[in-house]
């Protein structure tokens, strides 16, 4: 498809105006006003033409125009029923002979198992408050998804992302690392927005694994564990393990099985780890 007028802040402010929209915290909502920073998301992305895509939350149709642009086939998924309204609405004015390859999903995205189409990839602009429940929502109930990019706040890009040691690493970084490898994409300015955000964004890229480490059985004995592992980080896992297995000699007893020593903390053991462990002894 050749290139779209795509929005721009004018463009954003008139139609908040128009639907009486005021951006809200609670929703996580800041709209995306620059085309450039749209159409990197959609090349980091590698959205092809025919691709199936994904987008949760695309408020007043910024990254959708830009998806549409590529040749996508777009599943919107939008909370606010105003906006949801509105985006076919736009996308036919701006991008007419795209109009067809959209359909808006007016739900709250951690409701939804299914869709009209099995996705391919994930592109989005996620509402900060909700980035990372929303992301391993859709990762465990649609593993058609084979990658994607989001948008999300940078601490909490940099956690998704972080590897074993870090001191962002935690139970965000193992959880995704069970559906794929994640890397950090670049930063975005917090000019793109309005309202401007007071905290930075940054762009996170995935590709599913083809190798999970296990069934659905294993995958939530092994998120119990990472739970329990970092909702008290600073002690070691003997300690923080205990509520599990019912006391320190028992969760001690079941990581010295698994080849794991009780004395290490949570922050340094990787998804394999934690998987063997679940593996060796259900929680």
């Amino acid at each position: 498809m050749s290139e779209l007028r795509l929005l721009g802040p004018a463009e954003i402010r008139d139609l908040a105006e128009l639907l009486d929209v005021t951006p809200t915290k609670k929703l996580g909502q800041n709209f995306v006003i620059d085309a450039n920073t749209v159409r990197r998301i959609v090349r980091v992305a590698e959205v092809q033409a025919g691709d199936s895509v994904v987008e949760i939350g695309p408020g007043l149709g910024s990254l959708t125009l830009g998806l549409l642009e590529a040749g996508a086939r777009v599943v919107a998924v939008e909370i606010d029923g105003r906006l949801a309204a509105q985006l076919p609405v736009t996308v036919a004015q701006l991008a007419p002979d795209a109009a067809e390859h959209l359909t808006v999903v007016h739900r709250d995205a951690l409701a939804i198992t299914e869709l009209p189409v099995d996705p391919v990839r994930l592109v989005a602009n996620l509402p900060y408050n909700v980035s990372v429940p929303v992301l391993l929502h859709f990762l465990e109930h649609f593993p058609s998804l084979r990658s994607g990019v989001v948008m999300v706040q940078a601490e909490v890009g940099h956690r998704i992302a972080a590897q074993p040691g870090s001191k962002v690493y935690g139970a965000p970084s193992v959880k995704a690392a069970w559906y794929g490898t994640w890397r950090t994409a670049g930063s975005v300015s917090r000019q793109i927005f309005w309202p401007v955000p007071n905290v930075d964004s940054v762009l996170v890229a995935f590709e599913r694994r083809d190798d999970a480490p296990g069934d659905e059985q294993l995958r939530l004995r092994t998120f119990a564990l990472v739970d329990a592992a970092f909702q008290q980080r600073r002690k070691t896992l003997r300690q923080a393990l205990a509520p599990v297995y019912g006391d320190p000699p028992s969760a001690e007893a079941a990581l010295q099985a698994a080849g794991i020593s009780p004395s290490l903390r949570g922050e340094q053991l990787a998804l394999a780890d934690f998987a063997r462990l679940a593996a060796a002894s259900p929680a």
